[in-house]
């Protein structure tokens, strides 16, 4: 029985209209899907991601961490993943160890038209049922590649897509060509969904969602927030939160550490979702007291984005003059949108004949100093900031690595700095790490440097 909104795509992070929704989980509940396990008080889940190119490291699981936060949103618990490669006996046995072990399973990737996409068959396999061709799906195949302008693309190997298993419910596709499917197993519940994002996000937006949050048996609320902290190390954060964190009752503090910043993630699980929220309103309270100083966002904002909504509420500018970041600075500025407002230019002047000519830094600090000094970053700032004619200019010169280091200026030396209507400021860091995460932790040093700043009342 196919079942789809049909009202279209609904963007990420956006639920479907009350009426829809209700469409949707209504129809899927009289077709029978999930029926048994809806007296049940908790709901627990289990992922299974498929395909050899996540086991190899040649595609990173987002699929994985996208579910797990849509699931934890309305109540459901993830507590176990998977990823198997594309082996016909191993995503059919995987499949039958998490239908044993959970209510809920959801499995991504297998669903296309090649001879290594499996899983509709491992599906079959692990449900005890045959695969069937289903022309509702074909047509649908075959009207995305007339959309396309590739109908002769349509061959018999496109209708490996529409084999699912017997009984299955048909969760069609938007966007692409493969269709999910729900089928049910001894009680447990499972949902195969295709493997590349946008097609699995539409799908899970559209059709899946709605229909967990109006059939799953418990209707806890379970919400999180995420605070950002730089210039501080885990240890030392998680040691100054220990009181809150030792009685923090229905809240559980998580550290996510990350180059140059700390994550903390306050999660609470409640009857509704306002309890839930001022469960965590009142970890947050305390946790800012003991540790604001390092607080960068409350939100789970970026530390770039925090920069660019300060500079654009003191109608502000930046220019930036890189060395050692070789323009990770001026990217992540422009990962925002809307930093056209702010940012006017980065010049990224790796030898030191570049650091004089585009940025006038004198030749006589060079050689007194080195390129490497609080001197250099400070002329840097400087002259960015002159050179675009902005309000703030911020400079990085330090050492990456391996190679480069002394014992005057070992490796992870890096002096940041920030030059501005008050005067410069510059600091001196001495960051661990390869070369890439010194890399990672100096931006994150220079933007942490303009934040502070400007949160202290610069101009």
């Amino acid at each position: 029985m196919p079942i789809a909104v049909e009202s279209g795509i609904i963007p990420p992070g956006l639920m479907p209209a009350r009426a829809a929704v209700a469409a949707t989980a209504r129809a899927f509940i009289t077709a029978g899907v999930f029926g048994r396990r809806r007296q049940q008080k908790a709901m627990e889940a289990e992922l299974l991601s498929v395909g050899t190119e996540l086991l190899i490291g040649q595609v990173v699981d987002t699929n994985a961490a996208y579910l797990g936060q849509k699931l934890a949103a309305i109540g459901i618990d993830v507590t176990l993943k998977t990823t198997v490669g594309d082996d016909l006996g191993r995503v059919s046995w995987a499949l039958s160890e998490a239908l044993g072990r959970r209510p809920l399973v959801l499995s991504t990737g297998g669903l296309g038209p090649t001879h290594d996409d499996l899983t509709a068959e491992a599906a079959a396999r692990a449900t005890g049922r045959e695969l069937e061709f289903d022309p509702r799906s074909f047509e649908r195949v075959r009207a995305f590649f007339e959309r396309m302008g590739r109908s002769h693309l349509v061959t018999d190997q496109q209708r490996k897509q529409a084999m699912i298993p017997r009984g299955a419910t048909v969760i069609d596709s938007h966007i692409g060509t493969a269709p999910g499917f729900i089928v049910e197993s001894s009680g447990s519940t499972l949902l195969v969904l295709p493997g590349i994002p946008a097609e699995m996000r539409a799908m899970v937006e559209t059709t899946v969602l709605p229909w967990l949050c109006q059939s799953r048996p418990d209707r806890s609320a379970i919400r999180w927030r995420t605070l950002r902290f730089a210039g501080v190390g885990e240890s030392t954060l998680a040691d100054r939160l220990r009181p809150v964190a030792e009685r923090s009752g229905q809240a559980e503090i998580a550290f996510l550490p990350g180059p140059g910043e700390v994550r903390v993630r306050i999660t609470a699980r409640a009857a509704t979702a306002e309890e839930a929220e001022s469960t965590i309103a009142a970890v947050e309270r305390e946790i800012v007291e003991l540790a604001g100083e390092w607080l960068t966002s409350a939100d789970d904002e970026p530390l770039e984005a925090v920069v660019g909504r300060l500079l654009c509420q003191r109608g502000a500018t930046l220019a930036v003059a890189e060395s050692c970041t070789g323009g990770l600075i001026g990217d992540r500025v422009t990962e925002v949108p809307g930093s056209s407002d702010y940012f006017l230019l980065d010049i990224v002047a790796y030898s030191n004949q570049a650091k004089t000519e585009l940025l006038d830094v004198s030749e006589e600090t060079l050689a007194a100093h080195g390129a490497v000094s609080a001197q250099v970053a400070a002329q840097m700032a400087c002259g960015v900031r002159a050179r675009a004619g902005a309000t703030y200019g911020l400079g990085a010169t330090g050492i990456a690595g391996p190679g480069g280091g002394s014992e005057a200026k070992p490796v992870g030396l890096v002096y940041v700095a920030l030059a501005g209507p008050e005067g410069e400021v510059v600091e001196e860091h001495r960051l661990p790490g390869d070369r890439r995460a010194v890399k990672m932790r100096a931006v994150q040093a220079a933007l942490d440097l303009v934040r502070r700043h400007l949160q202290a009342g610069g101009n």
